[in-house]
């Protein structure tokens, strides 16, 4: 087989892992029982080595598609034959307690919907990355795969046989016939309980109902609530049950460019995504999964260094130690190596964590829940340290590798995180040094405004004494540093809006995060537009809307240029690449977040110009 685009897959979880199924029927990536587990299916790294998990039809001039069930996260895969048309229908089950049966099932029917198909099914585990050699044994309900730390039992009401170290088989099924396999994690080995249709049929039910309550708490009733519903509905699956975290993507080591070494571990929890995380949730109504998420940040405060300061990313479960290692047996996507686990960004200095934490709990302080005094003495703790250290060169927002800068988004959130303490201490009169943070943070704005401006180009710039431009400027307006109508915002916006090729971010309508060629960030390669960077000016352009109807005009325009770079079921990647394809990890959380922040807005502007 070959590697599927990025762009082919769509995903189906349980809020504690999910799997990415191809257009081909392969689940070509699945960690177990964790987001941030080993895989037992990755030949998404690995097409020969990773392991897979395949139903698909067979025959000549066999053609796919794929869409959601409604308002679901419940995955079809539909087959059309010269025989006729078949369908498998993937989810894992939600909303059991573990006691019940189907807690945790992976469960994929088959189906002929008309005339006749033939499908061939391969479950080939590959343990812990595939480093782990397993067992493989026929059983009377179906298969075990028995590795060192793992089993896993597949029940399936098709006869199996062994073929190396997976099962195979293939079968036919004639119009209305349907059947079904369910792979679970196998507690005891001893027993095989045959999985009943009736048992199977109303875990399906369950699980669209679950999903179809779930996504009617949104408010949001905008021009594009199709597209806000399914972001909406894979951040839930983003979201780690048990502790409220946020993973950034489902994957790990997709690359940014194909071949080249940009290829990072996304499936942990970031602090900076949780300004973005509750605003875009709380804007659309699921306040319960926003205070779950300000529930895991403040579990972080509580948890942090001795001198105060975070670590800038965590595990799902709050673990701090993401040593990163390469797995140097995997051949990565397309040949994209290294493949990474773990991630070494978090030890490094990014000061702009502060400002994206304070902005989350002054929201949710605002629109949700006031939050506690006890959380206030940690958050201030936090807002001291920034006082003490703000002025120091950091690794910035895109975790360079290049060595520390002043980088201008540094500074601008560190502005935000004694701005939005200041908010909040006197919305809430607690105890604060005022003075001392109020003097700082008016030190930082004329700072930013002296060293972050380039006078010649026109423009803020990515850090001081630099004459290269960086999408993350376009944040300012959105954190209410300066007016989106300012001239100098104007003019980064304009500078920012020009072709790469003329010096500015923009390539065939979207924004590149900065120019790799004029940004010493450490690597090598070339990597496609930023998504969120694309929706980050949408914003900023709406925001200048409210002076000049033509930037409303242009943000309408390119939010639904960005709308058409989604893959066949609304999701996307970290970037765009050249030819349109899907670049880095999938599906990205932070894109998701920002497409939902800007449709909001977007609609909001819109409806009170019309």
């Amino acid at each position: 087989m070959s590697y599927q685009p990025i762009e082919n897959y769509g995903i189906i979880g349980n809020m504690q892992s999910v799997a990415l199924v191809g257009m081909n029927g392969s689940i070509d990536w699945l960690c177990l029982p964790r987001f941030d587990s080993p895989s037992i299916f990755g030949a998404l790294l690995d097409d020969e080595k990773g392991g897979r998990f395949q139903i698909t039809a067979v025959g000549e001039r066999v053609k796919s598609q794929q869409f959601y069930w409604p308002d679901t996260n419940v995955l079809v895969t539909r087959f059309f034959a010269e025989t006729g048309i078949g369908d498998v229908v993937d989810y894992m089950t939600v909303g059991l307690r573990p006691d019940e049966p189907g807690y945790h099932w992976l469960i994929r029917r088959v189906r002929a919907v008309r005339g006749s198909m033939t499908f061939k099914l391969i479950c080939r585990p590959a343990f812990n990355y595939g480093r782990d050699p397993h067992d493989t044994k026929l059983i009377g309900c179906g298969a075990n795969f028995i590795s060192k730390d793992l089993a896993l039992e597949l029940t399936a009401h098709v006869p199996l046989e062994i073929d190396g170290d997976g099962v195979v088989s293939e079968f036919t099924l004639q119009e209305e016939q349907t059947t079904f396999v369910v792979l679970q994690q196998d507690r005891d080995l001893s027993t095989c309980d045959i999985v009943e249709q009736q048992r199977a049929d109303e875990l399906f039910l369950h699980t669209v109902q679950f999903w179809r309550h779930w996504v009617s708490q949104c408010t949001y009733t905008g021009r594009w609530r199709e597209m806000v519903h399914r972001s909406a509905l894979a951040l839930k699956l983003l979201t780690y049950e048990p502790t409220g975290g946020i993973i950034a993507a489902a994957t790990t080591s997709l690359p940014e460019g194909i071949g080249g070494e940009r290829n990072w571990d996304y499936r942990y929890t970031w602090i900076r995504d949780a300004a973005f995380t509750i605003y875009a949730l709380m804007r659309i109504g699921f306040t319960e999964e926003a205070a779950r998420f300000m529930h895991w940040i403040e579990e972080r405060t509580h948890d942090a260094n001795p001198d105060g300061s975070l670590q800038l990313v965590y595990a799902i479960d709050g673990r701090k130690d993401l040593t990163e290692i390469t797995l140097d047996h995997l051949e990565g996507y397309k040949g994209s190596r290294p493949v990474r686990i773990g991630n070494g960004a978090y030890n490094q200095l990014q000061l702009d964590i502060y400002g994206e934490l304070m902005d989350s709990v002054y929201l949710f302080n605002k629109y949700g829940i006031p939050i506690s005094y006890d959380f206030w003495t940690q958050l201030r703790r936090l807002v001291d340290w920034v006082c003490d250290n703000w002025n120091q060169p950091d690794e910035g927002v895109w975790e360079v590798r290049g060595g520390p800068q002043h980088f201008v988004y540094s500074r601008l959130m560190c502005w935000v995180a004694l701005d939005r303490a200041l908010r909040l201490a006197n919305k809430r009169s607690f105890p604060a040094d005022r003075l001392r943070w109020e003097r700082i943070r008016d030190q930082i704005y004329e700072e930013i405004m002296d060293k972050g401006w380039n006078e010649q180009l026109q423009t803020f710039v990515q850090a001081y004494g630099s004459e290269a431009l960086d999408a993350s400027t376009l944040i300012m307006p959105l954190v209410l540093f300066l007016a989106p109508t300012d001239p100098r915002m104007i003019k980064t916006l304009e500078a920012i809006s020009r072709p790469l090729r003329q010096g500015g971010l923009m390539m065939g309508g979207l924004v590149h995060r900065y120019d790799v060629h004029k940004t010493d960030d450490g690597l090598k390669g070339e990597e496609g537009t930023f998504n969120i960077c694309s929706f980050w000016m949408v914003e900023a352009m709406t925001r200048a809307g409210a002076a000049d109807p033509i930037w409303l005009e242009r943000a309408r325009l390119m939010f639904e240029e960005m709308l058409g770079y989604s893959n066949h079921l609304g999701l996307y990647a970290e970037q765009i690449g050249s030819s349109g394809e899907a670049l880095g990890n999938f599906p990205q959380a932070f894109t998701h977040l920002a497409l939902i922040s800007a449709a909001f807005n977007l609609d909001r502007a819109l409806g009170q110009r019309d």
